[in-house]
């Protein structure tokens, strides 16, 4: 075959018609010639028709295919909605394609400049004040509603979740998907102690706390040797073992019907009744008596608890516990090489992350006045764990926004009802491409020689199995 190097007598190589390889005569190595790009509009052109077949799998059993009531009411029948599908099928097969062709053409990613990245962090240093002083305003804005405020309070609650999952997740790179088993361990152990005992919420907070910490580190002994998708299978198991115990008690949870009639906070003993009367809020104040008085007291509360969260992890995050955490996260077997307890480590993390899930449970049930097992499912830690990768691994203002973005940003699409999740989930899906390492991927190191100065996580190499 032309162009091939075959050996020849008097030891220089030839090609098969008999000419001396040139490669070989002045001793250059001759390598195989590239193959020839792939055309990019046939690449994308493919990935986005796999991906439409992938779509038209998915959405013919959950779109397509829908159960109505008979008219008359006596039965069900099949009603098909071939053209929703085809709709949504156009649109992920433009979408693949739009974003293959937009890879294929843009120029090649540069490590972002020591520059932008201190541009960023400035930037970040200038929005949490603005955040924070929006959030202490909130309540008196004008033409900030009752719903705005339980919007809000929503939010706060999502926040202080998303903080304390950072601390396992972020900080000690610890795969945890039953968080929300802590989030129902500080709910209901709040609802039983104040009905029960008569403990009042003051009281019955850090213990609801300490208790979600007991329960942490119950879970941190059997996985102190798992990591990666074994620790997420096993957290996962968790979290559905304490809700199925939650069911199953009846004599002690309520079972299905949860726990009722739990009582209220009180400011400094003073009741926020809707009528007023002695020993209210109103009338110790002198204020015209109004549901809104509880509210924004709950809106306040839920706040400051979100602020010390904060503000421990901050702490924390300088202290050697914290640099331990990070280390962890790092490498484990360097880790144990630098003569830092690996047990200790995790239970730690496992505790503190866990405790600050039992105090949003109590705020939870005080807010509600009734808990049952169905405000605790999985649901609810994939939403805490989107939050905390959405936002940032390790930013505790990324997972802010995150928090800000899918649990605020999540109300308006209520109007499109059955719409509505499909909707989410793509904004979601825009956001990991456009952020694939989060929303805020700068990290500032805890601790340093000199100046402090702000990381991308752009510069460490991503995975990709």
């Amino acid at each position: 075959m032309s162009g091939v190097a075959v050996p020849h007598e008097g030891g220089v190589p030839h090609n098969d018609d008999g000419v001396p390889d040139p490669g070989e005569m002045t001793g250059i190595p001759r390598t195989a010639a590239p193959p020839p790009p792939r055309p990019p509009l046939a690449h994308a052109l493919r990935d986005a028709g796999i991906a439409a077949l992938v779509a038209l799998g998915l959405f013919i059993p959950l779109v397509g295919l829908r159960t109505d009531v008979g008219p008359s009411g006596g039965g069900l029948f099949i009603r098909t909605r071939w053209t929703d599908v085809a709709i949504i099928v156009g649109l992920v097969f433009a979408g693949r394609l739009a974003l293959n062709l937009w890879e294929s053409l843009r120029p090649e990613r540069r490590a972002p400049t020591a520059r932008r990245t201190a541009l960023l962090g400035r930037i970040g240093l200038l929005v949490a004040p603005v955040l924070l002083g929006f959030a202490i305003a909130l309540p008196f804005l004008p033409g900030t509603s009752r719903y705005v405020l339980d919007l809000g309070i929503l939010v706060l609650t999502y926040v202080m979740l998303g903080w304390g999952l950072n601390i396992v997740v972020g900080l000690a790179g610890l795969l945890d998907l039953g968080y929300v088993a802590f989030y129902a361990v500080g709910a209901y152990s709040y609802a039983l102690l104040s009905t029960t005992v008569g403990l009042s919420f003051w009281i019955c907070l850090p213990l609801a706390g300490l208790l979600a910490a007991f329960w942490g580190v119950l879970l941190g002994f059997p996985v102190l040797r798992l990591r990666g998708d074994y620790l997420a299978i096993v957290t996962l198991a968790f979290g559905e073992i304490i809700r199925v115990v939650l069911i199953n008690w009846v004599s002690l949870t309520g079972g299905p019907n949860g726990i009722s009639g739990i009582p209220r906070p009180s400011f400094f003993g003073l009741s926020f009744s809707a009528g007023g009367g002695p020993g209210s809020f109103s009338d110790f104040f002198g204020l015209e008596p109004s549901p809104t008085h509880r509210v924004v007291f709950l809106y306040y509360l839920i706040l400051a608890l979100a602020l010390l969260t904060n503000w421990v992890t901050l702490r924390l995050r300088r202290q050697p516990l914290g640099r331990a955490w990070e280390a962890l996260r790092e490498d484990e077997i360097a880790c144990r090489a630098l003569g830092i307890n690996v047990t200790n480590t995790k239970l730690t993390a496992f505790a503190i992350g866990a405790m600050f899930g039992g105090f949003a449970g109590a705020f939870f049930a005080t807010r509600q006045a009734f808990v049952s097992p169905e405000s605790f499912t999985f649901i609810e830690s994939a939403i805490i764990l989107a939050i905390v990768v959405l936002g940032g691994l390790g930013s505790q203002l990324g997972v802010a926004l995150a928090a800000l973005i899918m649990i605020g940003g999540f109300e308006a699409f209520r109007d499109l009802e059955e719409w509505r999740m499909l909707a989410f989930g793509a904004a979601m899906v825009v956001i990991m491409v456009w952020r694939p390492r989060g929303m805020v991927s700068t990290r500032t190191p805890s601790i340093s020689l000199g100046k402090r100065k702000s990381i991308s996580g752009d510069l460490v190499g991503e995975g990709h199995g």
